[in-house]
């Protein structure tokens, strides 16, 4: 059964991407899935392959000012490290690949995310935004690196991931967390901000 909706491009494990992706982009070579484990001491995403396995895992230290994460593969090799930073009115989030890769995302806070997004030091842009639950990662060429898409009302805060080009699977997993990071501080600021006008 693929996914039909031409708003919202999430599908689960199994099933086929979006058609209007495939129409636009081709099939993907690969799809991943994130769901984050929620009443937990860590901040903890499980990335999985159609198939439910594990292929990717993000932990985060809780009470840290930096937001330090860690991305490791299935078998605890160390992928990525995360760090937010707050600077003036942007939110930065670095990232410093295993293989000696560095990049940057920055949004100014409390904005939802901008139609456009670049990702510093990889030269590579990132376009939708929050309301859409959609994101397009296009690479420094204007090539489709990846389709994201996030599934509405889910306490596990689903993502799946249509991967365009297999050599950047890591990376995008990578931007994939730090995005959901980034998503997830500016929900928690926009609700303490209303919380504190009442």
């Amino acid at each position: 059964m693929g996914t039909f909706s031409k708003v919202h491009r999430f599908h689960g494990a199994g099933e086929n991407p979006n058609v209007n992706n495939v129409a636009v982009y081709g099939q993907p070579v690969r799809s991943l899935y994130t769901s984050t484990k929620v009443f937990t001491i860590h901040h903890h995403i499980d990335i999985t392959d159609d198939s439910q396995n594990i292929v990717y895992q993000a932990n985060t230290k809780v009470f840290t000012i930096h937001d330090k994460t860690d991305v490791t593969d299935a078998s605890g090799r160390q992928v990525a490290h995360i760090e937010r930073k707050l600077l003036s009115f942007h939110e930065r989030h670095y990232i410093d690949m295993a293989d000696g890769v560095s990049f940057e995302l920055s949004n100014e806070i409390f904005h939802i995310i901008k139609d456009i997004t670049n990702i510093e030091g990889l030269s590579w842009q990132l376009r939708g935004n929050i309301l859409g639950l959609n994101f397009e990662l296009f690479d420094q060429y204007g090539n489709i690196v990846a389709v994201i898409g996030q599934k509405m009302l889910s306490i596990h805060d689903k993502y799946c991931i249509d991967i365009y080009q297999a050599d950047k699977e890591q990376i995008v997993v990578a931007i994939v967390v730090a995005l959901q990071h980034m998503i997830r501080d500016r929900e928690a600021a926009s609700s303490s901000s209303s919380s504190s006008s009442n």
